[in-house]
């Protein structure tokens, strides 16, 4: 297990992208603004959100001061715009949200119409993993059975002020934003090689041309703006862009409780690396010869109970027999469930609350980095 406060000794380079909700003094969402300015800061495809990218990092410590310092400069940048970060996963109470006008934005509204309003409403946080020669199936099959481990860091269980589950983000991804294209958004089975999921991205994304053909936009368009890896929304997949293994579905949340899940799962894929892995029955264990991944239809049953119960004991013995130290943990939506109704007046109090708590853990883990 990798305990609070250590690092994972692994030299795979990884890194992480975040988003936040960008607010007001007043807790009203707003627009980035000059936020964007900052290093790493770019703007999502709705208005009221940023993403935080760091640089790919060869060590815990690396990946540390560089996330820490670069959401710290958006923060600070923010301050003098007046404006803050919000580190939940959803608004808590929004009705309609704006995106920017985009080709890619207009032909996803077009194909999931009214679909799209709950991705909308999503802020995430993705990990990327350098891909190992030799060993990248392992690596994607190995993330994909630590998708449970979602649920130790759910970060908002409501959607337009209602309670939707502890993990109200993935529940709307992956059960109500792609019912039109379920392929789209849901996690996929174990591959057996690259060329297996290279034939499931291509389906893929013919299924998604299909729909925006039965929609009269042209296939040219279509294909002039997305590629078969930007049109795939499951939640762990090859980025042949970046030569990496991406996990997309953990919730945005406060830095410590990223990086400490990302310090775990790249410890837990170094091991699969290191030792081999090996997919057979329904437990799952990191053993001293093996990661042992179960069935996969095992890991759906985890993944439904991590979005819907949150951490629940089954979940929780199974990502503890998979290296996880569940104490580590502190996911933000298990306070948050007691504070309904959720009014929009409640809202803006609570994320007012939630940026003071970010700007509170960076100092507290920059001070852990100046000892």
């Amino acid at each position: 297990m990798v305990a609070k406060g250590t690092h994972s000794s692994s030299s795979i380079p990884r890194s992480i992208e975040v988003e936040y909700w960008v607010i007001d003094e007043q807790g009203y969402l707003t627009t980035p603004g000059g936020l964007v300015d900052c290093p790493g800061a770019e703007r999502e495809f709705v208005k009221p959100l940023v993403e935080i990218k760091t640089t790919p990092c060869t060590s815990s410590a690396e990946l540390r001061r560089t996330l820490l310092t670069r959401i710290q400069r958006v923060v600070e940048r923010a301050h003098s715009e007046g404006k803050q970060l919000v580190p939940l996963s959803t608004p808590l109470h929004a009705e309609e949200i704006e995106d920017f006008d985009t080709e890619r934005t207009e032909i996803q509204d077009v194909i999931l119409g009214e679909d799209l309003e709950y991705v909308r409403h999503c802020a995430g946080t993705h990990i990327h993993i350098e891909q190992q020669p030799g060993n990248a199936v392992d690596q994607l099959n190995t993330l994909i059975a630590l998708d449970p481990a979602l649920a130790l860091v759910n970060s908002s269980p409501y959607y337009k002020g209602e309670k939707v589950a502890p993990g109200a983000r993935s529940a709307l991804y992956r059960g109500l934003a792609y019912q039109t294209l379920p392929m789209q958004g849901q996690l996929w089975p174990y591959a057996s090689k690259r060329e297996e999921y290279a034939q499931r991205v291509q389906r893929c994304y013919e299924e998604f041309v299909t729909a925006a053909l039965i929609h009269e936009i042209e296939r040219e368009r279509v294909e002039s703006t997305f590629t078969p890896e930007g049109a795939v929304w499951t939640p762990v997949q090859f980025r042949h862009q970046f030569s990496t293994v991406e996990w997309r579905s953990l919730d945005t949340s406060l830095p410590s409780h990223i990086l400490q899940l990302a310090d775990d799962i790249v410890s837990i894929v170094d091991t699969a690396v290191s030792n081999g892995v090996r997919i057979e029955g329904t437990t799952g264990q990191v053993t001293d010869d093996a990661v042992i991944l179960p069935q996969f239809e095992t890991i759906e049953h985890y993944v439904d109970s991590a979005i819907n119960e949150g951490l629940s004991q089954a979940v929780q013995s199974y990502l503890e027999r998979m290296g996880f130290d569940i104490s580590a943990y502190d996911p933000l939506t298990v306070k948050l469930a007691a504070e309904a109704p959720i009014t929009p007046e409640k809202a803006r109090t609570l994320r007012l609350e939630y940026a003071e708590r970010l700007e509170a853990d960076i100092e507290a883990e920059r001070a852990i980095i100046a000892e």
